[in-house]
């Protein structure tokens, strides 16, 4: 049975009514603070999609938590994708040396790719409403955290073309709206559209931009795909559509415009204009700070007749990203043993923000042939940005990361199995380094079939001196509360020199350990966010290098404490939890 097309957003939502899976809010709500604590509450229980028809200072209806759980992901996109993918991963493989018979067998699946791609229509429902000059302030923006700079768009649908003539790039980048026709633009570093501002400011020209907001499913999961460069996003949309994505032509000029999206603002970023954006309470858990970014300055603002605003929160993992990004890598990770010759299963973990830990299982068919497959990974796209991998050859599924992190520490050498580079790139939103965008990454590795040890599973010994509690969360992993980083800097460095430790591979040290120990979750968002390899990474023994590469002695000891430079934790202010306790009762009962 063929699984139904869901062209736009309204589908979508036809699609959770049906099944049970979005609630309508008739109640006022405001999107300054309100709307995004009531998400969270919902979220954080695995509840539906929330349709708020009546907000404060707008005409527009929001929804949110569209992508909240694995179910409403099957929803919007069904299995076909997963297949297709596969299948066309299968194919290349096969289909050398080329025959009739082979293209025969896979007729199906060319006559699939053969719907793929773009198409342009007459009539389109984003041309039904134009505002020039634009009234950005008629849209309902929300402001999700009391700390952020302002309202965010925040499922921003961001489309740019090289001025190069090599090709488009949608992604999402978030938009901080600074007045009805200003907003900035929040370009990080290794991002295809900061590449094409980049491109268009050297000839000292505007680059074009069109913002969308809503659309299909398809539209919105391409733009957060990380796809290398040199494959266009749109195409993925439609392939995740089920058929050609259909473009209007906008009779005032500038890109094509998708005939589905809810809203479209078109404008330009002009060159050498920057102005403060943020801070904002970011994926990661933490409240990143303001910086200068360049300035979007919209000229025409598209909507469709009734159009539904879609948002999300960002915030400490799990929030909706986490389900995208789970979907993601099950759509993509066919394409790993192609892109990266070597790899056979690649996960990077949402509990972490994504980019702070990844994990691979590899191939090792010659001695450190994993070391090339993890370099492989470091420098794809996205994954660069990876500042803590884990890499090895067991046979395992690496995404249950208590087995895979007790397999590593039980193979791991530490004189010769991790690797620290220092004085690289680090992600934009990661403040563990010693300045924005600069830091380290690291790789460890975990290889061979027999375990080199028997891991300690308990802690029997007295603490060390500035500790005030200890417990063995994993084997071979002792979590230790200890004094704040400003008040002991040198307690990682005893902590690693001593008697008592000697048999534990890895001590975390934090400065909460029932927080850190409260589950899986919050041990990985703990362990990864909170330090940076070169700097927080001590070890007995640590000054033996051999072969310019400094071997450790256990115990090695991660300082995950929070640092003074750290953004703080995001957390929900005191009078937007009184405000919402007093509502959740009465429009959401059981929440």
């Amino acid at each position: 049975m063929s699984e139904p097309i869901i062209h736009d957003l309204r589908e979508f939502l036809a699609v959770l009514r049906r099944e049970k899976e979005v609630i309508t809010i008739a109640e006022p709500v405001d999107p300054y603070l309100e709307i995004a604590e009531i998400h969270r509450r919902v979220i954080a229980q695995g509840g539906p999609a929330l349709l708020f028809t009546k907000v404060k200072g707008s005409d527009f209806p929001v929804v949110t938590n569209l992508f909240g759980t694995a179910r409403r992901m099957e929803l919007a996109f069904g299995r076909r994708p997963l297949r297709f993918v596969a299948e066309l991963v299968e194919t290349v493989e096969t289909m050398l040396p080329p025959s009739l018979g082979k293209f025969w067998a896979r007729r199906d699946l060319f006559r699939q790719a053969a719907g793929i791609g773009l198409k342009r229509v007459r009539r389109a429902p984003i041309l039904e409403n134009c505002q020039s000059p634009p009234r950005l302030n008629d849209l309902p923006l929300l402001t999700s955290w009391h700390s952020d700079g302002g309202p965010f768009v925040t499922l921003p649908l961001v489309y740019t073309e090289d001025p190069n003539g090599r090709g488009h790039n949608l992604g999402m980048y978030r938009i901080q709206r600074f007045d009805d026709t200003t907003t900035g633009i929040h370009w990080q570093i290794h991002k295809g559209g900061g590449y094409h501002y980049h491109e268009a400011e050297k000839r000292n020209e505007s680059l074009p931009l069109t913002l969308y907001i809503g659309g299909p499913p398809a539209l919105m999961l391409a733009a957060i795909a990380p796809l290398p460069e040199n494959i266009p996003e749109l195409l993925l949309a439609s392939l995740l559509l089920g058929k050609k994505l259909p473009l209007a032509t906008d009779p005032r000029g500038g890109h094509p415009l998708v005939a589905t999206a809810e809203f479209a603002a078109k404008g330009v970023v002009p060159p050498h204009l920057r102005r403060p954006e943020g801070p904002f309470g970011d994926h990661y858990g933490y409240n990143s700070l303001t910086h200068d970014y360049p300035v979007f300055q919209v000229e025409r603002l598209y909507h469709r007749r009734d159009a539904i605003y879609p948002a999300t929160v960002v915030g400490r993992p799990r929030q909706e990203d986490f389900y995208i990004g789970d979907f993601l890598q099950e759509l993509l990770s066919p394409l790993f043993p192609l892109v990266m010759s070597g790899v056979r299963q690649l996960k990077t973990f949402g509990e972490a923000g994504f980019h702070c830990l990844a994990a691979a299982r590899v191939t090792d068919r010659y001695p450190r042939e994993a070391f090339a497959s993890g370099l492989r990974i470091l420098g794809e796209g996205q994954l660069s940005l990876t500042k803590f991998l884990i890499v090895t050859d067991g046979d395992l599924d690496v995404a249950d990361f208590p087995a895979l992190w007790q397999h590593v520490l039980e193979r791991v050498n530490w004189r010769t199995d991790l690797f620290v580079f220092a004085n690289v790139s680090q992600d934009t939103l990661d403040y563990t380094g010693p300045s924005v965008n600069s830091g380290s990454k690291a790789m460890l590795m975990g290889l061979g079939r027999e375990a080199k040890r028997i891991l300690p599973e308990e802690f029997r010994a007295q603490l060390p001196r500035d500790c005030t509690a200890a417990r063995a969360y994993l084997p071979g992993t002792l979590v230790i509360e200890g004094a704040a980083y400003d008040r002991d800097r040198e307690l990682p460095a005893r902590l690693a020199a001593e008697p008592a430790l000697a048999d534990w591979p890895v001590v975390v040290l934090v400065d909460d350990l029932a927080a850190a120990c409260a589950n899986l979750q919050e041990f990985i968002w703990s362990f990864f966010t909170r330090f940076e390899p070169a700097a927080d990474i001590h070890a007995a023994g640590s000054g033996a290098v051999r072969r310019f590469h400094l071997g450790l002695e256990p115990p090695v000891v991660f300082d995950c404490r929070m640092k003074p430079w750290y953004p703080p934790v995001l957390e929900v202010d005191p009078a937007t939890r009184k405000l919402v306790d007093e509502k959740m009762g009465r429009i959401l009962p059981g929440y």
